[in-house]
């Protein structure tokens, strides 16, 4: 078996790179993070925390980047530490765009977010009217979605802006 030596300032170049990475991420620097990848970087990389690269640039609006991604072949799914994925995250920030993106590269529309929160839930408790109303049209599972006690439709009739959404 051959083993390969690698040096102290090589592992800290590489550590370097993985932050660079991350970075392009966050602030959708698509070319940069383009040759990257076309260098063989790993398009599924995460940080401390778990997110991943995807995560990263969903979460911080960088459509590009989050498009490119996923033509790398970075898992939709991919959970952080805390459970979450990049759909719940973008239902969260109320991101029609990035959802939307994300559910045409298959993402599951009802994944477990952490307590059973799905992207629908996130939607519905912080009024994102026009992702609650498309979730539901694509197929999210209503019946299971609850918050102290509350429905998701319940839930969607108290939050802010989404007030007549369901009768």
């Amino acid at each position: 078996m051959n083993t390969i030596s690698v040096t102290k300032e090589e592992e800290h170049r590489f550590l370097e790179l993985q932050l660079l990475a991350i970075e392009s991420a966050r602030a959708n620097d698509t070319e940069l993070l383009k040759s990257m990848l076309e260098a063989g970087f790993n398009a599924n990389l995460q940080d401390e925390k778990g997110n991943s690269l995807l995560m990263l640039a969903t979460y911080n609006g960088s459509f590009e980047t989050s498009k490119l991604l996923l033509e790398f072949g970075a898992l939709v799914d991919k959970r952080n530490d805390r459970g979450q994925t990049p759909l719940g995250g973008v239902a969260f920030k109320g991101n029609f765009d990035m959802l939307k993106l994300l559910l045409q590269y298959g993402a599951d529309i009802d994944a477990d977010n952490g307590g059973g929160k799905t992207a629908l839930m996130f939607a519905a408790m912080f009024g994102h009217k026009e992702i609650v109303e498309f979730l539901i049209k694509k197929g999210a599972d209503t019946t299971k979605q609850t918050f102290m006690g509350l429905s998701v439709y319940k839930l969607a009739s108290i939050t802010g802006g989404i007030r007549n959404l369901f009768k």
